[in-house]
């Protein structure tokens, strides 16, 4: 492979553990992925979500920023019906202000995980619907061309350049194309939508001042282990944590897989927790390499972000330590050092 590998980190919360420790355990695996070579790492926007620490994504990511000098650092992303265009600029202002040439602006249009979210951020379904409405005040906010509310000015936004990225929910593909900006679609589990979605992006992408051409980062679990079944085996809490969420309405933290194997799960939970091990990239780094080979020669992916979680996590620090070294990041990240 010779193209970026990036990361996006959720800050999942594992049983046993507090909210604390999972966001300090994203930014020292920022500090680990750059050392590795990993082209940025992103963190997440979640409100009211017991398993997910990542609530303020700006935050942790100067945080991230803080404590790192090369890797880009972002957000996958920002979920612009949540925030005022102004303020979500005025953020990322600042920090491309603090961190020049480093930061990316990853936004995405979902709402609220539940009506009591949505209430409590003062917003609705139906906001999602204004994305690409807010999407063109939140770029003019930084060209100094919106139009919106005439006679403010978003400092220290305005004249900055932030690289912003679109995610592929909903209508995403589709206002990314038209807003001429890049495009991160997922997931690997459904590599027919997934062709078909990058496909129509490339086909009806409009040039702009935010980019001349069609860029595609394809996102998905990826995981890298000395055999096979034990690969498989750290694909299980995520697994489990949205069959159970699709059930019980709440997404808990992680559990380890030998507290699964335990689990009594209904019919539908055990339904919904097989299929959700189906279709990641997992196992050997020989398999592994092979199939992101195939990913992007299927997709014509320019990047590919990586979005594990697990219970264990020195085992996932041990994947993206695989995953590096059979993507040859390790050894071009020491060239470029030496």
């Amino acid at each position: 492979m010779h193209i970026p590998l990036s990361i996006l980190d959720r800050s999942r919360t594992r049983e046993g553990e507090d909210h604390g420790q999972a966001l300090r355990d994203t930014v020292r695996l920022a500090q680990e992925a750059e050392t590795l070579g990993y082209h940025r790492l992103w963190v997440a926007e979640h409100h009211g979500v017991p398993g997910v620490a990542g609530s303020a994504p700006t935050v942790l990511a100067s945080a991230i920023a803080a404590v790192t000098s090369r890797i880009r650092v972002g957000t996958g992303g920002v979920m612009l019906p949540n925030h005022q265009p102004l303020v979500v600029a005025e953020q990322f202002g600042v920090l491309e202000s603090l961190f020049p040439g480093r930061i990316d602006m990853g936004l995405g249009r979902s709402v609220g995980f539940t009506g009591g979210v949505r209430r409590a951020l003062g917003r609705d379904q139906a906001d999602a619907d204004r994305f690409a409405e807010q999407l063109d005040e939140l770029l003019g906010w930084f060209t100094g061309l919106q139009t919106a509310h005439p006679g403010v000015r978003a400092h220290p936004a305005e004249g900055l350049r932030v690289p912003p990225f679109v995610l592929a929910t909903g209508d995403g593909t589709r206002i990314a194309a038209a807003a001429g900006l890049p495009l991160v679609v997922g997931d690997l589990r459904r590599r027919t939508r997934l062709r078909e979605s990058v496909e129509e992006y490339r086909e009806t992408f409009k040039p702009s001042t935010w980019a001349a051409e069609p860029y595609v980062m394809v996102a998905g679990t990826i995981v890298v282990a000395d055999t096979d079944e034990e690969a498989r085996r750290l694909l299980a809490p995520e697994a489990w944590a949205m069959a159970n969420a699709r059930t019980q309405g709440h997404f808990d933290p992680l559990l380890p897989p030998e507290r699964i194997d335990s689990l009594e799960m209904t019919e539908k939970q055990r339904g919904l927790y097989e299929a959700g091990m189906l279709g990641h990239i997992h196992g050997t780094e020989t398999r592994v390499a092979e199939a992101l080979e195939r990913v992007v020669a299927e997709t014509g992916a320019q990047e590919i972000m990586v979005t594990t979680s697990t219970h264990d996590r020195g085992a996932l620090l041990d994947s993206y330590r695989r995953l590096a070294r059979l993507a040859g990041l390790t050894r071009a990240n020491a060239a470029s050092r030496a």
